[in-house]
């Protein structure tokens, strides 16, 4: 039997994802775009960890909250301001998660934890962490690296490639033979693979 909080939270967050303003396709629907990115997460998390905690559930599920309410254009357009602009979001998206939670009865201890993995602490040393960063390298590789591969020349997107694939853990690179990857994403990973 599932939890009621569990599915109260889910409708919490998904409330939240519903905001946005911007649009996005599957095919089939036209949804606010991170409602679509959230369902294509917790897709992703069944095939990556199916015996995933209800904490992990919940932070896959919330982990782009309100993304467009920071724009990545409203810091420098540089390394540090990336990495500036990453912090910041994970942080603001860590504390409305925890809210979320907790709103929907759960305790402030699997609030707490749901917020450590939006923020992805303990990257490769937690697995629940690793599982999602998995998942999120994955659901970008899948729906979202080609029109990013547009705006960028290949060197980069070899870089940004090799990165990727060093954040992921065995598991994760194993499952990227499953993503109905084009012809350049295929060659661009094959590079920074050395393959």
């Amino acid at each position: 039997m599932t939890d009621p909080r569990f599915v109260d939270a889910l409708r919490r967050i998904d409330a939240v994802h519903a905001e946005d303003p911007r649009t996005d396709h599957d095919g089939e629907r036209a949804l606010p775009f991170e409602l679509l990115y959230a369902e294509r997460m917790s897709a992703w998390l069944a095939r990556v960890a199916p015996e995933a905690s209800i904490p992990l559930q919940l932070a896959v599920r919330a982990q782009h909250l309100r993304r467009w309410a920071l724009p990545r254009d409203s810091y420098p357009i540089d390394r540090a301001g990336y990495h500036a602009w990453r912090s910041e979001l994970k942080q603001r998206q860590a504390e409305l998660a925890a809210r979320l939670v907790e709103e929907a009865g759960f305790e402030p201890s699997t609030a707490q934890r749901v917020a450590a993995l939006v923020r992805k602490e303990k990257l490769k040393r937690d697995p629940e962490t690793q599982a999602l960063e998995d998942t999120t390298c994955l659901v970008f590789l899948a729906y979202y690296f080609d029109d990013f591969a547009n705006e960028h020349d290949d060197d980069k997107l070899v870089d940004i490639l090799a990165k990727t694939w060093r954040k992921m853990s065995p598991h994760g690179q194993r499952l990227t033979a499953e993503l109905p990857l084009s012809p350049r994403a295929k060659a661009l990973i094959e590079r920074a693979l050395g393959v």
